[in-house]
């Protein structure tokens, strides 16, 4: 069995990717498409992070993208079994009890759909800004992923760290469930996080024999730490003339790649035709994998 997830329309609108018709789209038409996707089979919608973009980034990144915690719990509440996904959080940028609350709270109020997707970020100015440390950002990612856990692990929580430290501390209301928390980010250093530290992987766009070895070398360093299964999540692009038998060839290449979760980005030329293809990714893809 393979899960698939896929972005909301328009939580980020990078210029060279970007549909025009993703301008005009607001909270009605992303509630609708996140009620689609639950139809449709999709196992988890996205939304990702960033919390301003430098005006002289905004030509290549765009200056819109949308906050991931309102937006999933704006989701959460016109959905009911779709899972949230975080795709993914700069985690240097917020202290850990912070996220823990917040993504704690949405999964207790959600059911237990959270999933915490995490990163230890890029963008240097924005790091400035926010007063967050740029250098040390690998060292404050894996405290802070052992912090997060720490937190929702016991109702009086203690974590003892360099960057991060606290003890009596009582983060509720706790999560339903303890969310899994997957990492991003292609390099070594990412995948090393992930296998230790969290649940899954998912990296950025990369081929299908770079994921292989990747995929790889997370399972060994995941056995050297004594974990337990992981989900490898796949990028799956899909173009708006895209065929079944295309998307099955590609579907089945990721999972001899590795990939037990595939995340879809759905291309579409307006956003009815996205809601389409949606519906038509489910009858045609997802359901041969249920």
């Amino acid at each position: 069995m393979l899960d698939f997830g896929t972005s909301l329309p328009a939580v980020q609108q990078i210029p060279s990717r970007a549909r025009l018709w993703e301008r005009e789209v607001g909270g009605a038409q992303i509630l609708e498409a996140a009620q689609v996707a639950e139809r449709a089979g999709f196992s988890y919608v996205s939304c990702s992070d960033h919390v301003f973009v430098p005006a002289s980034r905004a030509q290549a990144m765009g200056a819109t993208w949308y906050d991931a915690g309102s937006t999933l719990a704006f989701v959460a509440g016109a959905t009911s079994r779709i899972r949230l996904l975080s795709h993914v959080l700069v985690l240097p940028y917020r202290h850990p009890l912070v996220v823990a609350k917040q993504y704690g709270t949405l999964d207790h109020l959600s059911g237990g759909r959270v999933i915490l997707g995490v990163g230890s970020g890029h963008l240097k100015p924005e790091f400035t800004v926010l007063g967050a440390d740029y250098d040390r950002r690998g060292r404050v990612s894996d405290e802070y992923l052992q912090a997060i856990a720490a937190a929702w692990a016991s109702d009086v929580a203690r974590f003892d760290g360099e960057t991060v430290a606290f003890r009596d501390v009582m983060v509720s209301p706790r999560p339903a469930r303890r969310p899994p928390i997957w990492v991003g980010g292609n390099s070594r250093t990412a995948v090393r996080r992930a296998a230790r530290h969290g649940d899954g992987w998912v990296p950025w766009e990369l081929t299908p024999g770079d994921f292989a070895d990747s995929a790889a070398y997370a399972k060994r360093v995941r056995a050297e730490a004594g974990g337990g299964e992981m989900t490898l999540v796949a990028p799956l692009g899909m173009s708006p003339d895209a065929t079944r038998d295309d998307l099955l060839r590609r579907v089945e290449e990721w999972r001899i790649a590795g990939a037990t979760a595939l995340h879809v980005g759905v291309g579409a030329g307006s956003f009815l035709a996205f809601l389409e293809r949606l519906e038509w990714f489910g009858g045609e893809i997802i359901a041969r994998f249920a």
